[in-house]
């Protein structure tokens, strides 16, 4: 039996190969495909907009359509797990066209649920699961799918604001310190 055990130093130069990786691909890459790269990267779960928008601003794309690109491929998926999850429900269920309703607890837990545990997943989801996790994990725990859609596009959006410009500020005072 192989037993396979994870450490930070994995964890570290995991991701210092990823880093190096997307750094490359991106670098290597010529006008209008860095962005089309940058929207791609940006709908892979664990890469996503924490780890391409830096990088494409720190090989000098320009940090607007560094943050359209990103944002748009990270929230892509996020429509498309929406919508699988919508279908495979309609299916696991039948198709069944009856609105059942779930009774007492269950509806007040899912009302409470709607109400305060979607938006602090879904802020939250960028830094701490990754956005398509967390819309998974929403859905599973009784979100409604608009619901769903409007606070993770929301959260994205804020997050592609926050992390663009925090890494235009860090480069340029990294640049005033040489």
């Amino acid at each position: 039996m192989l037993v396979v055990g994870l450490s930070l130093e994995t964890l570290a130069f995991s991701f210092a190969d990823t880093e190096s990786w997307v750094r490359s691909l991106l670098a290597n890459a010529g006008g209008i495909w860095q962005y089309g790269l940058v929207f791609v990267l940006a709908a892979i779960p664990l890469l996503e907009i924490l780890v391409v928008i830096p990088i494409g601003i720190a090989i000098g794309l320009d940090p607007v359509a560094v943050a359209i690109a990103a944002f748009a491929g990270n929230v892509l998926p996020i429509y498309g797990i929406c919508l699988a999850y919508d279908r495979l429900q309609s299916w696991l269920e039948g198709d069944s066209t009856a609105d059942t309703e779930p009774a007492g607890r269950r509806k007040r837990a899912t009302q409470l649920w709607n109400r305060y545990g979607l938006p602090g997943l879904a802020l939250l989801s960028p830094v701490v699961t990754g956005v398509h996790l967390a819309a998974v994990f929403a859905l599973g725990l009784g979100a409604r799918t608009r619901n769903t859609l409007l606070w993770m596009t929301a959260s994205i959006g804020l997050w592609t604001v926050i992390i663009t410009a925090g890494s235009v500020l860090g480069l340029a005072a990294l640049e005033g310190a040489w």
